[in-house]
């Protein structure tokens, strides 16, 4: 299995923080699995212009790719100004309208207020069930009081990570049983 760990803002250290947590205890729990992470800082995401995801190059090519290439997607996201970041909606434009069936797809949402806390539900959730993700129902928020100079400090984020972590794998897993008995492959 695939796993993609994608934080999704070219700037700020939460979401980071919080997408590294989450891969190192998923690779602890479950060291069969391959494990990779984009950070949308640390690449140069041409804005999509409509065309197929694979004749795009360099950088962009490799987000999309790896991210279609995944079983499943755990997307850290913050919240600027009551929306997702224009990186995370530009990765979503890149790819195709399908581009999530039959693949697993959990968030983690950093926020500076906890009115932000709907924002996953009324802005991501509609995204991902329109490219068909199989998505995990519960999410993890994190407020700004959960970080303390570049760490998590609360003990019940980690919880829900792990969590989060687990409820991915179980999901993922029982999907492709589910697709490998019906179709024998």
């Amino acid at each position: 299995m695939k796993v993609v760990g994608l934080s999704g803002s070219n700037v700020g250290s939460k979401t980071r923080t919080a997408i590294n947590y989450t891969l190192k205890y998923l690779k602890e729990k479950y060291p069969d699995i391959e494990v990779t992470l984009i950070d949308l800082a640390e690449y140069d995401v041409q804005f999509s212009d409509g065309r197929n995801y694979l004749e795009y190059e360099g950088d962009t090519k490799y987000v999309a790719q790896t991210i279609m290439e995944a079983d499943a997607i755990i997307i850290g996201t913050p919240i600027f100004q009551a929306s997702i970041p224009a990186t995370l909606k530009n990765v979503f434009d890149l790819l195709p309208v399908n581009a999530f069936m039959d693949k697993v797809v959990s968030m983690i949402v950093t926020a500076g207020s906890a009115r932000h806390f709907l924002i996953a539900e009324n802005q991501l959730k509609p995204i991902l069930a329109y490219m068909k993700a199989q998505i995990v129902q519960t999410y993890v928020f994190i407020e700004e009081k959960d970080f303390h100079r570049k760490e998590i400090i609360n003990d019940d984020v980690f919880f829900r990570i792990n969590r989060l972590v687990e409820d991915t794998v179980v999901l993922a897993e029982t999907y492709e049983k589910i697709r490998e008995s019906q179709y024998g492959f």
